[in-house]
């Protein structure tokens, strides 16, 4: 029989799944509205924070940060190019924006614990 998460856990995959969710509708319609705004961009930092503390144990670290920070370099590199291509690029960069903003917080939370526990061994 399955272990039943906790509630901490279940929290935590909760904001993951919002944050995704919200990242992608503010990212495609960003360009229609104008860039993120302060409280949009403010609740994709928390979820972000929230998925850092609460949805990360430590031997899923490693692969977290790898993945997080695939995300941010091609959202960096990758996102600022689509604003040239008509009808979509602008959506796609938007896209990009809204990614980095959810995930920047979440890898910065992760990998100060893994310095701290690579510190303290």
């Amino acid at each position: 029989m399955a272990k039943k998460p906790s509630m901490w856990k279940q929290v935590g995959n909760w904001a993951f799944i919002g944050g995704v969710i919200l990242a992608v509708v503010i990212g495609l319609f960003s360009s229609q509205v104008g860039n993120l705004g302060p409280t949009l961009t403010t609740v994709l930092v928390i979820l972000g924070l929230i998925v850092g503390l609460l949805n990360v144990q430590p031997d899923e670290a490693l692969h977290f940060l790898a993945a997080a920070v695939s995300i941010v370099v091609v959202a960096e590199f990758g996102g600022a190019g689509f604003e040239q291509v008509q009808t979509v690029g602008p959506a796609l960069s938007g896209l990009f924006m809204s990614l980095k903003t959810f995930v920047v917080p979440a890898t910065v939370v992760v990998a100060l614990a893994a310095l701290f526990s690579v510190a303290r061994d």
